[in-house]
């Protein structure tokens, strides 16, 4: 019984141990944000495939600050049919006074239904000193932006953020391109 004991002991010492800390094969990320710098509108460069923008040409997202520590999400979609489609959330630090781990969460039917299972991790993995490109993913690797201040950047700026992308590990071969604004208007004709 006592071995027992003392094996039993031990396992829910290491199952605590295994439970706790960094998984230290996840995403870095830059361990500071300052949301007041950080809020405003957000271009996507580029992202990885994911459902919930199945559609999208160009997006974009608006961040705003709130008095509570929160930031309000507008996230904007221009569909390659010149159709704006538009959700509505909010993001709020996974650790309290720590910004560079958010949870962000949509107001939808289905988050009104179940409250709290609709939200998803965002990881800020980078950004440049002046607040104007960033990167933003999930610790899983399936979810990643490329994301800047203006709707294009130069080729230097680009390739700067795809290498920084692959160092954490994403695969950058999937990543869906903004549709340029030349594009979206030939298909408009």
């Amino acid at each position: 019984m006592k071995r027992f004991l003392i094996v039993l002991f031990a396992g829910l010492v290491l199952a605590g141990c295994a439970s706790s800390g960094v998984d230290p094969l996840a995403p870095k990320t830059v361990n500071s944000v300052n949301l007041k710098r950080y809020q405003g509108t957000w271009y996507e460069l580029a992202r990885l495939p994911v459902y919930f923008q199945r559609n999208c040409a160009q997006s974009e997202a608006h961040y705003s600050l709130k008095p509570d520590g929160e930031m309000a999400v507008l996230n904007r979609c221009l569909t390659s049919q010149w159709q704006w489609e538009e959700a509505k959330g909010r993001a709020y630090p996974q650790e309290v006074g720590k910004a560079d781990k958010l949870w962000v969460e949509f107001d939808t039917w289905f988050s009104r239904l179940i409250p709290g299972v609709s939200k998803g991790e965002y990881w800020v993995l980078y950004v440049s000193d002046d607040y104007k490109t960033a990167i933003v993913g999930d610790p899983s690797r399936h979810h990643l932006w490329l994301l800047s201040r203006t709707p294009t950047v130069n080729g230097v700026v680009r390739e700067e953020l795809l290498s920084r992308a692959r160092q954490q590990g994403y695969d950058t071969t999937r990543l869906i391109w903004r549709t340029s604004d030349a594009k979206m208007a030939k298909t408009s004709n």
